[in-house]
């Protein structure tokens, strides 16, 4: 394997398994054997061949073309055996559920999972409490303790522990939640965000007021006007970066199985909605693998082909492709990866059985992408440019299409998913499928260190920057830079050490204007830009993206304001804002590995 300096150091720390003095005694590629095998042995469960498909599974992962979230390289073949990144757990208003919820929250921190709850149902504070004739604490509070518990929960030292809060934005208690972090110290280990809905919005956009419910009694108690509410919430993810927002109507106006319930939350990282004890298992598909004759060796990218007609890439039928895109590859990796993801549920270990009945039940699955960055300067191709934008959502509608319709196969020699009747399915005119969700978008934090590309679908963070994961610092230098500098003959060792210090090409005359264009780094893209490229993604994706709209140093209140309603105009599912230099100390980064 070609593996880089960085990706041996976090296989080592994080990933192989080690012997009882914490020495790896697995290589790389026995780890990926591990993993292999294990997934493949569900197809004894189907009729299908383990040998054959644990050499593909092998082989793709491998190739660094697609790549499991954490808990599954990590826990594969060991006695936990979880394999799933992604828990919503239920917190009911009692006692009771308040701590068997953390309990169960606890075995999945442990499991390396990532926990999402939505405080929504718990009484407000000063509320009547009958059974002991005290008052409530309010959801807060018992945030705050489920905050402790992971902080003490240590992951096996593998990962760090990661929860998302949510709370609706009519809940009595919403300012008291959305002022939290402006604390320092508080909540270090959540990620919050504020349930958004559609009547809140409607009610901004006229300044008008809406109305604050009890959840214990459903009774309205008060009414407040919205743009008060909504100057709070930008101030705090201004000034913290925290709360972002999550549409949750939005939200579930797509939830495929409106049957079983309405959605609540969403993982720590908001790519992934779920229903109360449902899980996901997310692998990723690294673009940079797929281009032909790329930009840095000399070749010119010509345009793009116009937008797919109406009807799109019918089942998974190739469009019209940019030659320099391998679209049989890419086609037939899809399908491979589907296949490893949903028989992922079948051999995974649950750590409660409602989970498992849950996700066996929905069989959700969600394959993303990672290296979009790379791929884009491959093709010489401007991150904010609209031809970006343009090839965007060519290149998630024909993997939405082609998962979807890897999905319909699966079905067809194993069955639809047990809670299809009742779904958004089960109707004539659409497939039968054998998962509820085939594609999400995840930060994919530590896999693009082991497969050398860029994470997710955000831009560079900088041309040349340090990263700690956990106790290591890893030193990043954008290789694709220095390759183009060295063939165009720009590059000279002055060169190399002003942009190893600076991080970014701004302002460096020496290096042509197009390439400075090209390598443009994540604060230097309006945040517009930011949202329309995760609103292209979001139009062909089942679940959710995670997309960090970063802001300079300098940004405005006003900025925030604008980028909050126009995530939610362009049809985004939520959006996480964070404006660089803002003081974040000890609270937990949104594009972190909780991938």
């Amino acid at each position: 394997m070609n593996l880089t300096k960085n990706a041996l150091k976090v296989l080592n720390q994080r990933y192989l398994l080690k012997d009882e003095d914490g020495i790896a005694r697995e290589t790389p590629e026995g780890m990926f054997k591990r993993v292999a095998k294990t997934i493949a042995s569900a197809e004894d469960l189907h009729g299908g061949n383990p040998e054959e498909w644990e050499e593909k599974f092998y082989s793709l992962m491998t190739d660094l073309k697609f790549l499991p979230n954490s808990p599954t390289l990590m826990n594969a073949g060991k006695d936990m055996g979880q394999l799933a990144a992604c828990f919503v757990l239920p917190v009911d208003d009692s006692m009771n559920s308040i701590f068997d919820t953390l309990k169960n929250a606890a075995l999945i921190l442990q499991s390396g999972g990532g926990t999402g709850f939505s405080f929504s149902r718990l009484r407000p504070k000063a509320d009547i409490v009958r059974s002991t004739g005290g008052v409530a604490s309010g959801p807060v509070s018992f945030m705050k303790i489920y905050n402790t518990a992971t902080e003490v929960i240590k992951q096996g030292g593998a990962r760090r522990g990661a929860n998302m809060g949510i709370l609706r934005i009519d809940h009595p208690d919403i300012l008291e939640f959305i002022n939290i972090k402006r604390s320092e110290g508080e909540l270090t280990n959540f990620n919050i965000s504020v349930a958004v809905t559609d009547v809140f919005i409607d009610a901004l956009r006229n300044d008008g007021e809406y109305e604050l419910i009890n959840p214990r009694s459903r009774s309205v108690v008060s009414r407040l006007k919205a743009k008060v509410i909504f100057d709070a919430l930008v101030k705090s993810a201004w000034e913290t970066g925290d709360p972002g927002i999550v549409f949750i109507d939005r939200i579930n106006r797509t939830n495929p199985t409106p049957q079983i319930g309405n959605i609540e939350s969403t993982n720590p990282c908001g790519e992934q909605p779920l229903l109360p004890y449902e899980a996901c298992v997310l692998g990723s598909i690294n673009l940079s693998k797929y281009v032909k004759r790329p930009f840095i060796a000399g070749h010119l990218s010509p345009p793009l082909n116009p937008p797919l007609t109406k009807g799109g890439s019918r089942g998974g039928e190739r469009p019209k492709p940019n030659d320099q895109i391998d679209w049989d590859s890419l086609s037939s990796d899809i399908k491979i990866a589907v296949r490893f993801l949903d028989n992922s549920i079948d051999v995974n270990k649950y750590p409660i059985p409602a989970i498992e009945e849950m996700h066996k039940g929905n069989r959700k699955i969600g394959l993303g992408i990672m290296g979009w960055a790379d791929m884009l300067i491959l093709l010489g191709i401007p991150y904010n440019h609209k031809r970006a934008f343009r090839l965007a959502k060519e290149l998630m509608r024909f993997i939405r299409d082609t998962a979807r319709m890897a999905s319909v196969g699966l079905s067809e020699a194993r069955g639809v998913f047990p809670n299809f009747k009742g779904s958004i399915y089960d109707t004539p005119d659409m497939p039968r499928v054998r998962n509820a969700t085939t594609t999400t978008i995840a930060p994919t934090g530590t896999l693009s260190i082991i497969a050398d590309c860029s994470s997710g679908i955000e831009p560079f963070f900088a041309i040349a920057y340090k990263r700690l994961i956990l106790d290591t610092e890893l030193n990043e230098i954008n290789k694709y830079f220095f390759e183009i500098a060295k063939n165009k003959g720009f590059l000279s060792e002055e060169l190399r050490e002003k942009v190893i210090a600076k991080g970014y090409l701004r302002g460096m005359k020496e290096i042509p204007a197009r390439i400075r264009g090209l390598f443009k780094t994540a604060h230097e893209i309006p945040p517009e830009d930011h949202i329309e490229m995760q609103s292209c993604f979001q139009e062909y994706t089942d679940n959710a993206v995670s997309k960090t709209i970063n802001m300079p140093y300098r940004s405005t209140k006003e900025d925030v304001t604008k980028a909050f309603l126009l995530a939610y105009e362009k049809g985004c599912k939520g959006i996480t804002i964070f404006r660089y230099g803002t003081n974040r100390k000890g609270t937990l980064v949104r594009f972190t590995d909780t991938d």
